[in-house]
């Protein structure tokens, strides 16, 4: 018999150790992606086929690309899709998770997600000579299908542990996923090593093949060990897709009843899109104006992604200790710290960067873990899905203020150094907006009960 909570939503069976790691483990799997493809590959390859598509020789001096007629810099391209591809997951994350919260079959919609993703990842083996419409294309495509299925994938955390045991679990999460982008970021740097003669963009797009055979054979644990559930907000009734809008104009509407959920929501959306930018926009920081060689660079986000796994269980105990809320707002100023760092790096000097790699590292896993956490106890019961649907919209990778910032930075200035600080903003605003959220009060209103130390 299932048993039903206030609001008719199915309440949570109890999980088993065999299903969290699970879990985890889609973690392990997608983190390939926001590693590989968005983090150190894809910006500096994509820009460099958009330079040839261009006809830039040692320099871009004005020359510029004109997709559907729009004036674009090359080196403002990457940036602009990724911008574009967030703005398109507005609309499509939280249908996605309004369908998934009233589908019975979430296991199923995971795996569709997944492999639509990993699937354009794999195809960007055709992503050469001038093709910069292709490579914008399937990385739209990916990125959408990624962050669709991370809303999935997030919505089965509150199914899976209770109040006191969220920040744990999903610093577990976070931290094996690390651990899986590190892994084969070492692979891919590896391969540089032990091929100095082989053109370092062949290797480069294979790197990017690489993650999507990464992304789509670790799926595979998570799928065979996740349990599909009752759907927590209700069966759908007709068409998934006209019930998915109806039901996030639905969500959309009562966010208005709990207000603090969506301030908090509205906080953690700006300083995340800072973190993401920094992130995304980091390996094109390094090449294009620090003039450091792409070793240097794989380098650096292995160090970011090994102490982030440190970072991620170090914070998660330190939240254990005095709340996750302050362990977020701590975090959040390092990053400050980092930004203001990045502006006074030396050109061409490895040691530095890979200093601030490991500080970097260190903040990284924490304030992302314990957000999601945070966000978990915020949610009523029955709408996971739809609520990490809004989520979702800067998570991993998906950002859109922060990028369109950084391109239109860059595009005036032509200075990449006016560009990364510029992303301060994103800091400072996101810290004092979470810091004027009652949490405690917050998980109240949503119908939750709080964990004993915020």
């Amino acid at each position: 018999m299932t048993v039903t909570v206030d609001d008719g939503a199915p309440a949570a069976q109890p999980s088993t150790r065999r299903e969290r790691v699970g879990w985890y483990f889609y973690d392990f799997a997608n983190s390939a992606f926001s590693t590989t493809v968005i983090s150190v590959f894809l910006g500096p390859y994509l820009t460099a086929i958009a330079e040839n598509a261009a006809g830039c020789g040692d320099t871009c001096d004005g020359q510029v690309l004109h997709p559907l007629g729009i004036p674009v810099a090359p080196g403002s391209l990457f940036a602009y899709m990724v911008s574009l591809s967030v703005l398109l997951q507005v609309v499509v994350l939280p249908v996605v998770g309004a369908i998934a919260d009233r589908s019975s079959h979430k296991k199923q919609l995971l795996a569709l997600l997944a492999y639509i993703g990993s699937g354009a990842t794999i195809a960007m083996l055709f992503l050469t000579g001038d093709r910069y419409l292709v490579g914008a294309v399937l990385f739209l495509i990916a990125n959408i299908a990624f962050g669709a299925s991370i809303v999935v994938y997030n919505s089965f955390l509150p199914q899976l542990a209770g109040p006191d045991e969220r920040d744990k679990v999903s610093s577990i999460g976070w931290a094996l996923g690390y651990i899986g982008g590190g892994l084969l970021l070492l692979l891919n740097l590896v391969a540089i090593i032990a091929l100095p003669d082989v053109d370092k963009g062949l290797i480069a797009r294979w790197s990017i093949v690489s993650a999507g055979v990464w992304w789509a054979a670790f799926t595979t644990l998570p799928l065979l060990r996740l349990k599909n559930r009752p759907a927590t907000g209700g069966e759908r009734r007709g068409s998934a897709l006209v019930d998915g809008f109806r039901q996030l104009g639905h969500t959309i509407r009562s966010l208005k009843a709990y207000p603090l959920t969506l301030f908090f929501l509205i906080a953690f959306l700006i300083y995340n899109d800072g973190i993401q930018t920094v992130i995304t926009m980091a390996s094109v920081y390094a090449d294009k104006y620090l003039g450091l060689p792409q070793e240097v660079q794989l380098q650096t986000i292995l160090i970011v992604q090994f102490t982030a796994f440190g970072g991620a269980m170090a914070l998660g105990a330190l939240a254990k200790r005095i709340g996750a809320w302050k362990t977020v707002l701590f975090s959040l100023a390092m990053w400050t710290v980092v930004l203001v760092i990045a502006f006074f790096l030396p050109k061409n000097q490895a040691l530095p960067f890979l200093l601030l790699g490991m500080l970097l590292g260190i903040v990284l896993g924490g304030s992302q873990a314990l957000s999601r956490s945070l966000f978990s106890q915020l949610i009523p019961a029955g709408k996971e899905g739809e609520y990490f649907g809004l989520y979702e919209i800067s998570d991993k990778g998906t950002s859109w203020l922060g990028p369109l910032l950084f391109g239109l930075t860059y595009q005036l200035t032509e200075d990449y150094r006016v560009a990364i600080i510029s992303l301060i903003a994103f800091f400072v605003i996101g810290f004092v907006a979470l810091l004027a959220v009652p949490m405690r009060k917050a998980i109240v209103a949503a119908g939750n009960t709080p964990p004993e130390v915020l």
